[in-house]
């Protein structure tokens, strides 16, 4: 047995780490013993009850020790050996909490298990006075549905209650009492509640006392300052009065509505709600636990209306305003006198007169306002001044009024600063003469609950007392009773040193809140407070939670609770005590505390603390870094039991110290219990040091904050805006840099607490977090002191020095006598520095505790390295500040104001005569400055500043007699260096391109983390981007661009603005813009933009563009030269004082000159013809709505010369014109009946024309022949129209020029045919690149497309079929986008087309015009087509078959030839319409087909006519009718799907599936389509006289003739004519006398014949 103990106690002897050692509590003198039985396992946390305890083990095990008297069999005994709790096996615990008699665990899943004693439903388990085993406790939220469980992070344990700190840092209760912050009477809650009062806000942590809890809550962000009215929201009186006195003012902010409050859930940010009272039971009522229902009595709500900014702001809790201000029961003192009486014994009567000027300030106030409940004095603390305690215990009761009041001062001033708008800053730091208190980072927490009645949520206060000495006296600005009365000017000065102040709220970075533990905290407490432990300056119960005000800006980072007392330990390692003080045992002499007071532990600043019942415990860092654990308590003496005495102070207890590292301390009822580590390898030693140094590095930074960088921003004249505002910035940055090593410390603190793993470090995990910070502090503070700042604060801080002699010399540690200002605040500010070898060091001996080969070891190394270069780095900035600050010494004072900026360093200078400019004048003083971000040339009394970016560097070749040159390029300049000697040339050259290459980068703040620091600079890059703004380039004077440079000259994407307000955004080709750009110009007249989008060439608007006049005017097409000019469309708005019009054509040095196409909307009239000079010149057609026509000469814009006008009616003139339809001259006027006038005219058509000549009567003649030809007036007007206007060949040769042109060909046809692919190749991929940045533009077939256009069809050998095949697909993928020159031709044909044809254009006369139009597209396209394939055979030739032919061709009925083989000899025809009108036809077909309708309405009227009158028959009728024969009806036929007998009365059955296919001719566009329809038609009837005869034949005209009129008749085809006449004017030549060529002329005349069909 005793061997086996052994063996178990040298197990746990090699053991490092979690070692337990305990020792009763009560006394100084203590020998801890090491708790044995764990069988070597590490315990990660411990837990003490009154007598009890628990472990936590590493393995997620629980065991328990001492007195367990809920467990079976152990009721009375004491266990010394701790045991494994067996239920919580499996289950991973995280945590672990002991109340005074109960237990809980928490598992890694959240889970809470309770056991031990439940008398008052603590174990969260009903009726059942002791829970022996763990037991699961269930925690749901009920406000969610379905009920989801919550997860726990931490409990926390009292004597009969128990709370939990959920994941989503919310608080959980159960147990009894008010301690539990519930809004319930009814005890025990053995349902875990939510502690709604918090809800919403961040809970860090959590304590329990035996009766009291205490919350770690962080702070609500800082709201923006919001603007505060003017006058009240319900009755609009002025919320502040002014009166001026002669010598004074008064500020009177002491508004009080008298219609009372608005009762919302969101009180608005000048009110706020809910003061809350107390009775003398000592039950409280904060806020009453009634619900929304029970309004007080408006009368009680009015002395609500304070405004929220007063310090004593109170806010509701949802919505439950004011109901307990004086609900029936609680009022105690009747009236104002009572009051008076009861105050009179408190203090002396002086006093008492205060109060009553307080109490009556406003006479207006039903008196009813003042019967506020309970007074109950807290006993006043030796040093409070007779004000403080007065207000401390009226503070409850009256507390609202004389809170306010009290602090009337700050309050007042406060209001007045932000009336006139200054930004915001902490109360109280207003003026620089403020005693320096303990807090030096308050946050502006203050400042918000002010303004945001904390959002007016959930969160309240019930008064806010200002218990430390230390602000009392500096706060209160006048008598607390009076009105506060400011003098003018320090109303001035306050406001002056507030703008300054701002600065130090320190900014905090929201990353490292997240990431860091936050020290922006409020101490919130509730439950019983007899004994002072809640903190709020009485000693009442709360039975919600209360932020301890006093608190406030401490930067609290961990709590204790203890029998009777709390602690609280903030980030600057100090600790406040407040509550009983029985056994001293708040470590301070005070009898008891209502208010946190700092405790007076001896060591380097505590780290961790523990409360027990009746003592605290505090680990404070010693000298050797090893902590040492103080006791303050109850004393034992050993030799006389009966006397017991209390330790003045925390003592040291020597025997802890000896056992090694302390980690954690735990204190509960009977005895006290450590953590120990044993320090292997230094690695503990390594980690403890870490931790101290950085505490007291940031007890450091936040002294020299508060006492030295806080009173500076406060002094006047600290010289311009500029230096202060170099001072704030460099005062914030500060201020971020110590709330993150204030974060650190903490964050270390509490990994010590911890496993102790050391990749989870912080300055390893979030080590960009640390360099940035200090990285960003370092420029602040390098620019203020290049800028002279320190010189200039010397100044107005010497008085400040005097004063705080010692206090400087102790914080720069510097000892010598006389100290330079200047040297002390050097060595301040730059300080933090040093502090970045610290954490490499250490790093690096971390490191060491780790094999070389491990991970930490790795990442430790790196990280040791990084904080070391970085350490190197910013050593080497300050000392280039420092340079730099040199170098201002000396410079010329002039040019120095003009140079000097916080980030410009001086790299090098030729004061030294080592550089000189080239070809200088004798006597001329040239000076070379170098700095980080600029070359500087000055000479006697000016000076020239060449920005680094745009500066471009290069060494002259020796040959050229340049020795020593460097020749300087710069946007607007060009120069050579001559330096004195070869290394000056390379000195120079080096340190130029350094700086250029880092001035493009930005890198001088950059840190490569790692690199070493010293990075290998290559050459400066030729191509970059940078802005630039010109001086005196003719062009782009004053101009700035941003974008690409090369070599000096923009060149790439850029963007430039001329002072003019023009800017052009696009591409730039060696400083002028070349290709795609947008151009605004700014038109003053009409306050508008003209606006342009294209293509440019050297500086010009050259290519295809949109250019949008600001007149409203747009024009789009090709420009040259910045004008108009080659085919391009403009468009005359509405906008525009003349009338809307649009001409689309040719244009020639921005005038309109050639073939083009004028629609002028208003007067409803189109012009197509030649233009010259903006004028119509030359022959032409005009169109207008009216259905007149005109076609022959143009002069000047008029008509002018011979010509033919048609009316709608058929009447045509043929003869001279002199103006805009003026008859003139000699001319022929043919009626439509055929009568005709010749002679001379003179007059306006339309209105009476005078005639001079002879009128013929053409049915005088007998005999046809003698008629004059002239008659016959729809074969006369067709034929003589077209001659006189323009040919179609003449058109749109701008458009086909561009595409040459495109194409890389002077004139059409001449050219290189590779280049021209080349040119297509080009033009795909530019486009498609431009595209990219927008690919929405490209749809998914698009983007296909262009990748298949991308190969070009190749030709070797013989041109087959195949081939032919091959050009026309290639040709329709390329006419498929507009991004192919041949694409974009055919889009810009359509466009002027359907411009000429549409609307007004879209006249019957046009028809022949338009159908030769086509035939010319055609015929020139072809030719571009054949450029680029020259293989392709000229038009007509053939491409024989290779394929052998069929030996004997069938007849058509068969269907079995191939129409292709019509032609003189067999092969496939190749023509232009074959190959192209697929490709332009469907587009072109709406507008052609519209024109070929009008033409033949009156034709096409009498066919639809007859048609209809013989689709009445049935089927036999009409064939009988029509004289088929009788053996080709068919017998059956097939009626859906099912046969039938032909009887006499089936319509529209017969000959169904040739009707059906005729029918389609509609749906086809081009005229091989369409024949191929009517070969199909035929082939279907000859079918189906097939299987009507069932034997073979052959067809006869005259038997065919009339089953085609019969089909065609049946198929009702409205616009049948204009098919016909389509076919005819565009079939291909050859097909004429073929088979198709037949078969159409069958239909052709099958149409002719239904029109003149006998209906008998």
């Amino acid at each position: 047995m005793d061997s086996q103990e052994r063996s178990s106690e040298e197990a746990e002897g090699a053991k490092e780490r979690g070692l337990v050692y305990v020792w009763k509590a009560g006394s100084c003198s203590v020998t801890p013993e090491r708790l044995l039985g764990l069988s070597g396992k590490t315990v990660l946390q411990a837990a003490l009850g009154i007598h009890h305890g628990l472990l936590l083990t590493e393995g997620g095990e629980v065991y328990s020790f001492g007195k367990l008297p809920w467990r079976s069999g152990l009721e009375e005994s004491c266990v010394n050996s701790p045991i494994l709790e067996n239920t919580l096996l499996g289950h991973r615990v995280i945590t672990v909490a002991a109340g005074s008699f109960h237990n809980g665990a928490v598992t890694e899943s959240g889970v809470v298990y309770m056991w031990g004693n439940n008398s008052a439903g603590q174990c969260a388990v009903a009726n059942q006075p002791c829970v022996p085993e763990p037991q699961l406790v269930s925690i749901c939220d009920s406000e969610t549905s379905p009920l989801i469980s919550v997860r726990i992070l931490q409990l926390a344990c009292g004597e009969e209650h128990t709370l939990a700190l959920s994941l989503s840092r919310e608080i959980w209760a159960w147990g009894s009492g008010c301690q539990l912050g519930l809004i319930t009477t009814t005890f025990p809650v053995t349902k875990p509640q939510k502690v709604e009062h918090l809800a919403g806000r961040v809970v860090l942590q959590i304590a329990c006392g035996a009766h009291h809890s205490l919350a770690l809550v962080q702070c609500l962000p800082v709201q923006e300052m919001k603007p505060i009215p003017e006058r009240c929201n319900h009755c609009s009186q002025p919320l502040i009065t002014m009166t001026d006195k002669e010598d004074h003012v008064i500020i009177s902010d002491s508004h009080c509505c008298p219609l009372g409050v608005a009762l919302s859930d969101n009180p608005p940010e000048n009110h706020v709600l809910c003061p809350s009272s107390e009775t003398l039971e000592g039950k409280s009522v904060t806020g009453g636990p009634s619900d929304d229902s029970q309004k007080p009595p408006v009368e009680e709500q009015r002395l609500v209306g304070l405004e929220s900014d007063g310090p004593s702001v109170l806010s509701s809790n949802d919505g439950q305003e004011g109901s307990g201000i004086s609900s029936p029961g609680n009022i105690l003192f009747p009236d104002k006198k009572e009051v008076k009486e009861y105050l009179i014994g408190l203090s002396d009567h002086s006093l008492n007169e205060n109060l009553d000027k307080n109490i009556c300030t406003e006479p207006e106030q039903p008196s009813q306002e003042d019967q506020l409940s309970a007074c109950i004095p807290g006993p006043p603390g030796p040093s409070t001044s007779t004000l403080n305690s007065l207000v401390a215990s009226c503070a409850s009761a009256v507390g609202v009024r004389v809170a306010a009041t009290y602090e009337a001062g700050a309050l007042s001033l406060k209001k007045v600063m932000n009336f006139y708008g200054t930004s915001s800053s902490e109360p109280g730091s207003q003026s620089g003469s403020r005693s320096p208190g303990p807090e030096a980072l308050r946050d502006s927490r203050e400042e918000q609950v002010r303004l945001e009645s904390m959002q007016g949520k959930k969160s309240s206060s019930l008064v806010d007392i200002r218990e430390e000495e230390s602000e009392g006296g500096s706060r209160r600005l006048s008598l607390p009773g009076l009105l506060s009365q400011v003098s003018p000017r320090l109303l001035r000065k306050v406001g002056r040193a507030k703008m300054r102040t701002v600065a130090l709220t320190p900014t905090y970075s929201g990353e490292a809140d997240a990431l860091l533990p936050s020290l922006r905290t409020e101490v919130w407490s509730w439950g019983k407070g007899k004994e002072g432990q809640l903190g709020h300056g009485d000693v009442l119960p709360r039975l919600q939670p209360l932020c301890v005000k006093s608190l406030d800006g401490k930067e609290v980072i961990h709590l204790s609770a203890g029998g009777h007392h709390s602690l609280a330990l903030t980030a600057k390692s100090q600790v406040y005590s407040w509550g009983s003080n029985v056994s001293g045992q708040l470590g301070h002499l005070n009898s008891p505390t209502t208010v946190p007071r700092l405790a007076k532990v001896c060591g380097d600043g505590v780290w961790s603390t523990a409360a027990g019942l009746d003592y605290s415990l505090f680990l404070a860092d010693e000298k050797d870094f090893q902590p040492g654990l103080y006791y303050s308590g109850q004393e034992t003496i050993e030799n006389n039991l009966n006397e017991n005495s209390c330790t003045k102070s925390p003592v040291l207890l020597l025997a802890c110290s000896k056992i090694g590292y302390i980690s954690n301390v735990i204190a509960g009822g009977d005895n006290c219990l450590v953590l120990v580590d044993k320090n292997v390898m230094g690695y503990i030693a390594s980690l403890h040091e870490l931790a101290s140094t950085e505490r007291r590095f940031y007890f450091k930074l936040s002294e020299i904050k508060s006492q030295v960088l806080r009173p500076l921003l406060g002094l006047d004249n600290l010289g311009n805006a500029n230096t202060i505002q170099l001072l704030q910035e460099m005062a914030s940055r500060f201020s971020k840099l110590c709330y993150l090593i204030g974060q650190h410390g903490a964050s270390l603190s509490s990994f010590l607490h911890g496993v102790k793993e050391a990749r989870s470090l912080a300055i390893l995990k979030h080590s960009s977090l640390f360099l940035d910070s200090y990285t960003e502090y370092c420029t602040s503070v390098t620019n203020f002191l290049v800028m002279g700042g320190f010189m200039l604060l010397a100044k107005p801080a010497i008085d400040f020095l005097s004063k705080n002699h010692e206090l400087l010399q102790k914080l720069s540690e510097k000892n010598e006598e006389n100290l330079q200002l200047l040297e002390v605040l050097n060595a301040l500010f730059f300080m933090p520095f040093g502090r970045l070898h610290n954490y490499a060091r250490t790093l690096l001996k971390l490191a060491t505790c780790f094999e070389v080969a491990s991970p930490e070891y790795q990442k430790l190394q790196d990280s040791s390295s990084c904080y070391e270069s970085l350490a190197v780095q910013l050593s080497r900035k300050i000392k280039e500040a420092e340079y730099t600050l040199g170098f201002w010494k000396t410079f010329p004072g002039k040019m120095t104001d003009s140079l000097r900026k916080p980030e410009r360093r001086l790299i090098c200078e030729s004061s030294n005569r080592g550089l000189s400019l080239q070809h200088a004048g004798r006597f001329s003083v040239n000076w070379f400055i170098l700095f980080n971000d600029a070359l500087v040339h000055a000479q006697f009394s000016t000076h020239h500043i060449f920005p680094l970016s745009t500066l471009w560097v290069e060494a002259l070749s020796e040959e050229a007699g340049n020795v020593n040159g460097l020749k300087i390029t710069t946007p607007e300049e060009q120069f050579v260096l001559v330096s004195s000697t070869p290394q000056e040339k390379t000195k120079w050259l080096r340190a130029i391109s350094q700086a250029v290459d880092q001035a493009l980068r930005g890198t001088s703040d950059i840190i490569l983390y790692g690199a070493g620091g010293n990075v290998p600079r290559q050459e400066p890059p030729i191509s970059r981007s940078a802005k630039y703004t010109f001086y005196k380039d003719p062009r782009f004077k004053d101009a700035v661009y941003d974008g690409r440079w090369l070599s000096g000259k923009p060149h790439g994407r850029g963007i430039i603005k001329w002072a003019d307000g023009r800017m052009y955004s696009g591409t730039f080709r060696t400083g002028l813009e070349d290709g795609y750009g947008e151009y605004r110009v700014p038109n003053k007249a009409l306050n508008k933009d003209d606006h342009y989008v294209g293509y440019w060439k050297e500086g010009k608007m050259c290519g295809h563009g949109v250019y949008s006049y600001a007149t409203g005017e747009v024009y789009e097409g090709c420009f040259q030269d910045n004008m108009r000019h080659g085919h391009g469309l403009l468009r005359s708005g509405k906008l525009t004082s003349s009338s809307p019009s649009m001409f689309i054509g040719q244009w020639i040095m921005d005038k309109k000159s050639g073939y083009g196409v004028f629609d002028d909307i208003t007067r409803g009239e189109k012009y197509m013809g030649m233009w010259q000079d903006d004028l119509c010149q030359g022959n032409g057609v005009v169109v207008t709505q009216f259905g007149l026509y005109y076609e022959g000469a143009f002069s000047t814009n008029k008509m002018m010369g011979t010509g033919i006008l048609l009316s709608e009616d058929d009447t045509v003139y043929e003869g001279e014109f002199s103006d805009n339809w003026t008859l003139s001259g000699k001319g022929t006027l043919t009626l439509p009946n055929g009568d005709y006038i010749e002679g001379l005219f003179s007059g306006e058509w339309g209105s009476g024309i005078k005639i001079t000549g002879t009128y013929f009567k053409p049915t005088l003649y007998e005999n046809e022949k003698d008629k004059p030809k002239a008659l016959q007036t729809g074969h006369f007007i067709r034929r003589k129209l077209g001659i006189l206007a323009v040919s179609p060949d003449e058109k749109w040769k701008a458009v086909f020029e561009e595409c040459w042109n495109q194409l890389g060909c002077e004139s059409p046809g001449q050219g290189d045919r590779w280049k021209a692919w080349d040119n297509i190749a080009v033009a795909l991929t530019t486009n498609r690149r431009q595209h990219k940045d927008s690919p929405e533009l490209l749809s998914r077939s698009h983007t296909q497309t262009l990748e298949s256009l991308e190969f070009i069809p190749q030709h070797i050998g013989a041109f087959t079929l195949e081939k032919y095949e091959n050009i026309k697909k290639y040709l329709i993928k390329a006419c498929d986008t507009p991004l192919h020159p041949l694409g974009k031709l055919v889009e810009t044909l359509v466009a002027v087309y359907r411009m000429t044809y549409v609307g007004v254009g879209a006249n019957r006369r046009l028809l022949q015009e338009a159908v030769r139009e086509i035939k010319s597209y055609l015929k020139r396209i072809f030719q571009l087509v054949r450029f680029l394939f020259p293989d392709l055979p000229e038009e007509g030739s053939t491409i024989p078959f290779v394929e052998l032919q069929t030996k004997g061709r069938r007849s058509f009925c068969s269907g079995k030839s191939d129409s292709r083989s019509e032609s003189p000899e067999p092969g496939y025809v190749v023509t232009s319409f074959g190959l192209l009108l697929p490709v332009l036809l469907p587009r072109l077909y709406p507008p052609l087909f519209m024109l070929y309708a009008l033409d033949n309405e009156r034709e096409e009227d009498i066919y639809w006519e007859c048609v209809l009158r013989l689709n009445k028959q049935t089927d036999l009728a009409l064939l009988s009718f029509l004289g088929v024969q009788a053996k080709f009806w068919p017998g059956t036929v097939s009626i859906l799907g099912e046969s039938r007998k032909v009887s006499s009365n089936t319509k529209d059955a017969c000959f169904a599936s040739a009707v059906e296919c005729l029918q389609q001719i509609s749906t086809t566009f081009t005229p091989a389509d369409k024949l191929k329809v009517i070969q199909q038609t035929f082939e279907e009837i000859s079918q189906s006289v097939l299987e009507t005869l069932q034997e073979d034949f052959l067809w006869s005209m005259d038997d065919l003739f009339p089953v085609f009129l019969y089909v065609v008749l049946r198929a009702r085809i409205r616009n049948l004519g204009s098919e016909v006449h389509l076919i005819e004017d565009l079939m291909d030549p050859y097909l004429q006398h073929g088979e198709q060529g037949i078969m159409f002329t069958t239909l052709k005349a099958c149409y002719y014949q239904i029109q003149h069909e006998k209906l008998t």
